[in-house]
């Protein structure tokens, strides 16, 4: 499995950036993570398979979409109205489709991409 994110950089607060996790190795459900320095990583998103169930973490809830290309070979992490509060390294990561576990439980994900940096400035 091989993930690759990008789209990560610096925005001012208010403004939006759009990540994007191009994936490949098999059908997954997805999440996105972020840790900033000095914290644990925490959930953001995560979307199943089959991309009609989605869930956000409640400070996010509102402002991040997670969204998947029609061919699920890409997740993408639309976020707007960012804070500087979001500045942390983004990551995407992958878990069984099946997998019973809650979706934000960090432990149930397998595969991991490198993280890009998400910088708002104030």
């Amino acid at each position: 499995v091989q993930l690759v994110e990008s789209g990560g950089g610096l925005v001012q607060a208010g403004g939006s950036l759009k990540l994007s996790c191009a994936v490949s190795g098999g059908t997954f459900s997805m999440g996105w993570f972020r840790q900033a320095p000095g914290n644990r990583r925490e959930f953001v998103a995560g979307m199943r398979w089959s991309g009609n169930s989605a869930m956000y973490s409640d400070s996010v809830k509102g402002r991040f979409t997670i969204s998947r290309d029609g061919a699920g070979n890409t997740v993408y992490l639309q976020m707007s109205s960012l804070k500087p509060e979001d500045t942390a390294i983004y990551y995407c990561a992958t878990r069984p489709v099946l997998s019973p576990s809650p979706m934000a439980r960090e432990a149930s994900y397998e595969s991991w991409g490198q993280g890009t940096q998400v910088t708002v400035s104030s």
